[in-house]
């Protein structure tokens, strides 16, 4: 059915997305008290990359299809995703904290999946609506994280100021608008 969705995504231009790797409502008290997504999201291990065999051999280098692959299992970023995304020009992470707020793991992710996927093969942030009263908490925190850890190359002596501010733009704007446009045929 996966293959199929991905199949479908490369023929409509749609980007598929893939959030596997949370238990959901993990507290049956609390999601009978005050139903569903109320936290107890417990992040389980997932697998990708034999799993996603299948689709990318098909599709993964074609300019008509996009995955951006999301997850809280952190262990995953470096291991298995950030190889995939800088291999494989459809496939885009996303940022594990669409759903976890820990500047802590953010920095993880960044220096875990930058390296290897680089910069422009994330989606830059996103969010859903869900948390619609933090959403401008939520990308000030992803701004502030992001900022640190350009400011850290560039006094590593990594990345140039110039190109750290364009970075931390395309974090910011234009690679959510990017990852999200329709393929160029």
């Amino acid at each position: 059915m996966l293959y199929q969705m991905a199949a479908m995504s490369a023929e409509d231009g749609l980007v598929m997305q893939l959030h596997p790797g949370v238990l959901r409502n993990h507290s049956s008290e609390i999601y009978r008290l005050h139903g569903p997504d109320q936290g107890f999201d417990v992040p389980v291990g997932v697998e990708f990359t034999r799993s996603l065999r299948p689709i990318l051999e098909a599709l993964g280098l074609s300019r008509q299809f996009r995955c951006i692959l999301f997850t809280t299992d952190e262990t995953v970023y470096s291991r298995e995703l950030a190889p995939l995304a800088g291999a494989y020009p459809s496939v885009r992470l996303g940022a594990p904290w669409w759903f976890l707020d820990s500047p802590e793991q953010m920095r993880r992710f960044r220096e875990s999946a930058v390296e290897t996927a680089g910069f422009y093969n994330t989606s830059g942030f996103v969010d859903d609506t869900r948390a619609f009263a933090s959403i401008s908490a939520r990308h000030d925190l992803s701004r502030r994280i992001d900022a640190g850890y350009l400011a850290k190359l560039v006094a590593g002596g990594r990345l140039d100021m110039g190109k750290a501010l364009d970075t931390m733009v395309d974090l910011a704007h234009r690679l959510a608008l990017t990852a999200y446009a329709a393929p160029h045929c």
